[in-house]
């Protein structure tokens, strides 16, 4: 167990925008920094993330939390495990108490492939650099390719040695299961014998965006047509090639600092260009691009340059996946090299300041490489003709016209003039794309929700809805919340007559008038602090709480916009003035609702006890009393105006 002063430790040395901004291009906007959202696609930021308060919150899709809860969603970690991975990321020594035989196979059970992946890159790395086998069959290749110590640290590149099962010996030896090992794809079973699967082959770690080892790619070093030149990783639950990119740990910093990445095929690609200075480049893997590794790229910038061999096959592998970008509203380029070199050569014999001219140069935009590319193909044959027009409009329909109108008009009269077909049925041909893309959205909306209004089966989980936009909650909740808010916010400033403002709340606001639940524990909770340490919680004690949901409202509470509109005073009774002591205005209006709603819970019940009296002394006096709370909330309303009343009487 990690020790609870090491989990503070922790906590109080993590900076949000310092984690944050490892995965998310962050500006600056006001108070706060803004971002596309990582948890969801979006072309327009809504991720807003607050340094001062430390915490983040998605107006999109209603995500919201503290660095612990960014690393535990984004990385898909347990508590303990983010609390070690920003325990290492920090450099933090953590303390722990001794585990139980229970507790250390639950720990093995979550940790088991992240464990065994990070020692079996060790072991190639060892492997590699410090046998013989291994400097002289995977090193030497490593060389010939021009790459340098530094470069093979950086990538943690490895070899597995050529015998049967050399490595599944040394990992049974380390104590690790052959059942594992087999599901993390590195050994095989064979009629009861085990196998190593990368056995004669140079290693390549593929790495998560924080470094993770997620699995491996091997290249065979000797001729063998029956043998894959390339073997990567089978699909578990940490590898999924369509959503990992490689060089995207080693990468993230300059393609953020640049903003533009690089794309090229392989993994000599990377690090070639790594090592020649270019460190703004991942790889696809040799598979087409997907939704999810344009999210990952559309983190950190909205410019990418995709770069292939200039042979057909590299020509055609270009072509994959860029109307998902074009979709993703990504500003793409194209870069093909002459026939016979790939960026890996190109860059060893011209050298970075050479490539980055020739990039410069040699850019296409996507819509003019594909119709060179398709008029070459086509030549003179109609049905290719056709067959082209068709896909360079549903290409261009793919743009977003709300947002790229400009963009979207200059193509399609590039694409007219170069088809040299008619500019208005072109037009309605793409107009066509865009109609049936709709349609073909509202279609799969309309079953999702048809799908979710379906009743629950007793004994089956409920069907996931979509987190909406965050909204504080209308009526009383609301301003239960609007309670919170102040105390956390404005608790320890003065206040006239009283120590601070958390002591006119103590004393002023009866808690049981308190009807939302996680209210009345962060109410219950903040007190028991004060009564406890003598002094006031930050928001920090309340956003790192052990509820989750309250983690989250917490978020949603406090990372507000920029400014706030009219309507949040008209509609939710919440005073927005400006000024040095604005706080007393928002207190103060608080305060008032309670008073009120103290006062409508007297009413009502004088006004129930008046239904069934039948002495008439008793009906006067209630009566009476009944006249004085109207003049209490008269004089209450008076003071702060009507807009909290209409809470109250809805």
């Amino acid at each position: 167990m990690i020790s609870q002063s090491s989990i503070q430790e922790v906590l109080n040395r993590a900076d949000i925008l310092d984690v944050v901004g490892q995965f998310v291009r962050l500006k600056k906007r006001g108070a706060n920094h803004i971002a596309n959202c990582p948890f969801h696609h979006e072309k327009t930021p809504s991720f807003y993330v607050s340094g001062a308060k430390g915490i983040y919150k998605c107006f999109g899709c209603g995500k919201g939390g503290n660095v612990l809860t960014f690393v535990q969603e984004h990385e898909k970690l347990t508590y303990p495990e983010a609390i070690r991975w920003l325990a290492d990321y920090y450099k933090i020594t953590l303390e722990e108490s001794e585990r139980t035989p229970e507790q250390q196979q639950q720990q093995l059970a979550e940790e088991s492939l992240r464990i065994l992946n990070e020692w079996a890159a060790s072991q190639f790395q060892q492997t590699l650099l410090q046998t013989e086998e291994g400097q002289t069959i995977g090193l030497s290749y490593f060389k010939q390719r021009g790459f340098r110590k530094e470069i093979i640290d950086r990538f943690r590149l490895g070899y597995n040695p050529e015998g049967y099962d050399h490595f599944y010996k040394t990992a049974i030896n380390k104590g690790y299961n052959a059942d594992l090992l087999e599901k993390a794809g590195l050994v095989k079973n064979r009629s009861g014998m085990y196998h190593d699967v990368y056995r004669g082959r140079v290693i390549f770690p593929i790495q998560s965006m924080t470094g993770r080892v997620l699995g491996f790619g091997a290249r065979i070093l000797k001729s063998n047509e029956k043998a894959p030149k390339y073997i990567n990783t089978p699909e578990n639950e940490l590898y999924n090639k369509s959503r990992v990119l490689y060089g995207m740990y080693q990468s993230r910093q300059a393609i953020g600092k640049l903003d533009e990445c690089f794309l090229v095929e392989g993994y000599t690609d990377v690090i070639s260009l790594h090592q020649g200075g270019v460190e703004n480049v991942v790889a696809s893997s040799g598979t087409s691009l997907t939704e999810d590794q344009l999210r990952l790229i559309g983190q950190l910038t909205k410019n990418l340059t995709i770069l292939y061999d200039g042979d057909a096959a590299g020509v055609k592998a270009a072509l994959r996946g860029l109307d998902m970008a074009l979709g993703q509203s990504f500003n793409v380029k194209l870069v093909l090299f002459p026939e016979g070199d790939d960026p890996d050569s190109f860059i060893q014999k011209a050298g970075a300041a050479k490539f980055h001219e020739y990039v410069k140069t040699h850019k296409q935009d996507v819509i003019g490489f594909r119709l060179e590319v398709g008029m070459k193909e086509a030549a003179s044959d109609p049905v290719q003709k056709s067959k082209l027009v068709n896909e360079i409009a549903e290409s261009i329909s793919r743009i977003n016209k709300a947002e790229d109108f400009a963009l979207q008009d200059h193509y399609i009269r590039e694409a007219t003039r170069k088809l040299q077909v008619e500019e208005a049925g072109f037009i309605n041909l793409v107009n066509k794309y865009i109609r049936e893309k709709v349609d073909g959205e509202k279609k799969f909306q309309s079953r999702r929700n048809e799908r979710a209004s379906e009743p629950v089966e007793e004994g089956m989980d409920a069907p996931e809805m979509p987190v909406q936009s965050m909204t504080l909650p209308k009526g009383d909740e609301q301003q239960e919340w609007e309670l919170v808010r102040v105390l956390l916010e404005q608790g320890a400033k003065a206040y006239e007559g009283s120590e601070n403002v958390a002591e006119v709340i103590h004393n002023r606001v009866d808690p049981d008038l308190i009807d939302t639940i996680q209210v009345r524990q962060i109410y219950d909770g903040y007190f028991h602090y004060k009564d406890t340490f003598g002094n006031l919680p930050d928001i920090a004690y309340f956003v790192s709480h052990p509820d989750v949901a309250i983690q989250h409202r917490m978020a949603g509470l406090f990372q507000t916009k920029d400014s706030m509109s009219e309507k949040w005073k008209t509609t939710y009774g919440i005073e927005t003035l400006n000024g040095e002591f604005n706080y007393i205005n928002e207190v103060d209006s608080m305060l008032a609702y309670f008073e009120l709603k103290k006062i409508k819970l007297v009413q009502t019940e004088i006004m129930n006890r008046l239904k069934t009296e039948q002495d008439i002394n008793k009906i006067t006096a209630l009566h009476r009393k009944f006249l004085e709370l109207k003049q209490s909330e008269s004089e209450v309303v008076k003071k702060m105006g009507t807009v909290i009343l209409k809470q109250l009487s809805r």
